[in-house]
């Protein structure tokens, strides 16, 4: 980064802590009786943080920075998940057919290398790379559920990164260069899309079925924008929105080049969750690496399936 972005990212780390700090008792006033004290405890992890995160930032450390940054909007996500008291909004009637994440869901992923090479991450080498993400329902309901679902199926083990190129790493087709690329129910034979789903700052809810753009907002930004290295968005065909099935990706966040809110991603496609550890490991994953288990390890109880499935 240069000099005058570093001084912008001390400013708005030392504003995001007086914030912290000075609000911290108003924010809790929103927590039910039964959470005051977990919750409590989440803002005195997020407040020990700051000092470390500021040292970093001096030292201009951007590795460091971007792990605590994530570190501490997790934990800032766990206390927005303790005020809420129910599901926020209702989610249109005709997606009742698919499953629907009504929270929030943690999914822990491990990648190998059939090859038997190993993972070279800046002269370390790891044998495999285990990333653990978080998945938002609040935000993309059909979207997370969705994912979520396929993770509970197992349907995402042993699949192969069919694309790595810099900017993405992607996965989820089931059939390599065949005709199915993506999920088909077994119940109905049929292939199982999903809408596109984004969700605008200042809305009530998600916008589905179309771009930010094409609603003639392209200049809104969005609540969970592509601001982190390991951002998880699905992919899509591109001129048609209710296109996504299965298919994935990773998105390798460079600040400089693809800054939040004035890329060509946000409002287009669905962020559902971000990469909350080992998103660094990320930048060595080429295609052909496999994806041996994806596993969700907490939320399910927020996972609604439709009747029939």
């Amino acid at each position: 980064m240069r000099s005058l972005k570093w001084n912008k990212v001390s400013d708005d780390v030392k504003k995001s802590q007086g914030i912290i700090r000075n609000k911290a008792a108003a924010m809790l006033k929103d927590i039910p009786a039964e959470r005051a004290d977990a919750a409590t405890e989440k803002f005195t992890e997020i407040q020990a943080i700051f000092p470390d995160l500021i040292a970093a930032v001096d030292e201009k450390d951007a590795e460091q920075v971007e792990t605590m940054k994530r570190i501490i909007l997790n934990k800032v996500g766990d206390v927005e998940q303790m005020m809420m008291v129910g599901f926020p909004y209702e989610v249109p009637k005709e997606y009742s057919n698919l499953p629907q994440l009504k929270g929030r869901a943690v999914v822990e992923m491990t990648l190998d290398r059939p090859s038997g090479e190993p993972f070279n991450i800046d002269g370390v080498l790891y044998d495999k790379i285990d990333v653990k993400m978080v998945i938002d329902g609040y935000n993309a309901p059909v979207t997370a559920g969705n994912f979520v679902d396929l993770v509970k199926k197992g349907f995402y083990n042993n699949l192969a990164i069919t694309r790595s190129d810099g900017f993405v790493i992607q996965s989820g087709d089931p059939d390599g260069d065949g005709p199915v690329e993506g999920y088909v129910d077994p119940a109905t034979k049929q292939l199982r899309t999903i809408p596109l789903e984004v969700f605008a700052l200042g809305d009530k809810e998600p916008t589905y079925g179309t771009t930010l753009e094409d609603d003639g907002r392209g200049a809104a930004q969005t609540v969970m924008p592509f601001s982190s290295y390991g951002t998880l968005a699905f992919a899509r065909e591109e001129f048609i929105p209710d296109s996504g099935s299965s298919q994935f990706f990773f998105f390798l966040f460079e600040p400089d080049l693809t800054p939040a809110g004035r890329n060509l991603l946000d409002g287009r496609y669905c962020v559902f969750g971000y990469t909350v550890e080992n998103a660094g490991l990320l930048k060595d994953v080429k295609v052909g690496d496999v994806i041996t288990s994806a596993r969700l390890v907490a939320g399910e109880e927020n996972l609604v399936l439709p009747s029939s499935s």
